[in-house]
């Protein structure tokens, strides 16, 4: 089952999102424009909530139906490890951040690298839960719906790339090795997504609890991080819209494609 197409192809789809954003530094001598990181990150947004939705907490409840009236509990339990998880991961992440700010040069860069890296893995364990669930039937995931959270996450991860190799070309790097430690912040999340993957068989009797933590981690990502990032400053509405764009997008195909 770890050898499906789908499955190999859908782990790899973030993985792309932070090469395509490293090799900006190819094409780019400034920042990303303002204007585009909002809408990136607010379509983003929108298709990770919406898959949170659908693609996660759903199935999960639809799993545990033989519980009645308490087929909630699982999702409920699931969703806050997944919150408080990342609260407790983000705590590590500014200490990081906040040492790099102090740092010079390769070292400070080095830092951000180890930051979003770290931030990557939750991530791609998220869409290895997701085709997991897929893979075990659970009735209201399909791989459509998988695939669409994986993009999401791609979208996402398109700044993070530039974030890292744009910074080590101003400090003297080639642009090719730029490139290169840039792509190399994505790797964990399709090695951690094939790991959850190559798990399902143990995993089965759990998946309402990891379905809804996957969800957990994506509404912390989505309310922490993205929204904030889509909505500050001027043209706020840029955000908000393409939020809207991105959730509408990815219900509709989720309901369509199931």
């Amino acid at each position: 089952m770890i050898l499906n197409p789908d499955v190999l192809f859908g782990l790899t789809v973030p993985f792309v999102g932070t090469t395509l954003g490293a090799a900006v530094v190819f094409f780019m001598r400034g920042r990303l424009d303002e204007s585009v990181t909002k809408a990136l990150t607010g379509f983003a947004a929108g298709v990770m909530v919406a898959a949170s939705v659908w693609s996660l907490i759903l199935p999960a409840i639809e799993r545990c139906e033989g519980m009645g009236a308490w087929s909630f509990v699982p999702s409920l339990i699931g969703l806050w490890l997944g919150i408080l998880s990342l609260g407790l991961l983000d705590k590590l992440i500014p200490r990081i951040s906040r040492r790099a700010e102090r740092a010079e040069g390769g070292r400070r860069t080095a830092m951000t690298a180890l930051a979003v890296t770290l931030h990557n893995i939750p991530e791609g364990m998220a869409v290895g839960v997701v085709y997991a669930g897929w893979l075990s039937g659970i009735g209201d995931i399909t791989s459509g719906g998988a695939l669409a959270l994986a993009t999401g996450i791609a979208i996402q991860n398109f700044p993070e790339g530039a974030i890292i190799s744009m910074p080590l070309h101003a400090q003297g790097y080639s642009r090719t090795r730029s490139f290169v430690y840039g792509m190399l912040s994505g790797a964990v999340e399709p090695l951690f997504g094939l790991l959850t993957v190559a798990c399902a068989g143990l995993i089965a009797p759990v998946m309402p609890y990891l379905l809804t933590f996957a969800a957990g981690a994506m509404m912390y990502v989505v309310v922490e991080e993205l929204i904030p990032e889509a909505t500050r400053g001027e043209r706020s509405e840029t955000g908000t819209v393409l939020f809207t764009l991105g959730f509408t997008l990815m219900m509709s195909l989720d309901v369509a494609l199931g």
